[in-house]
């Protein structure tokens, strides 16, 4: 009694549609697909935020000439 006929994939069939409903197994279907979905944007993300963060870091930290050029202009200002 295997489960290599056709009769008993479609007994099952018949059984699992009568407990379920056809409208339970599309949602579940959906949902399977959005979950997986999900899954893979989560997974591209974590590289995405990973590449984000280094040119946030890149763009906040000011050249090391730039900030003592800065500071020398404001100090010729203020003693005018």
């Amino acid at each position: 009694m295997g489960l290599d006929s056709i009769w008993h994939w479609a007994i099952l069939l018949v059984i699992i549609l009568l407990v379920f409903g056809t409208g339970k197994l599309t949602r579940v279907g959906s949902d399977l697909g959005n979950a997986v979905r999900g899954f893979k944007k989560a997974m591209q993300g974590d590289e995405d935020e990973e590449k984000r963060k280094a040119q946030e870091k890149l763009q906040a930290d000011p050249a090391p000439g730039a900030s003592s050029a800065a500071s020398q202009q404001r100090d010729s200002s203020e003693s005018k």
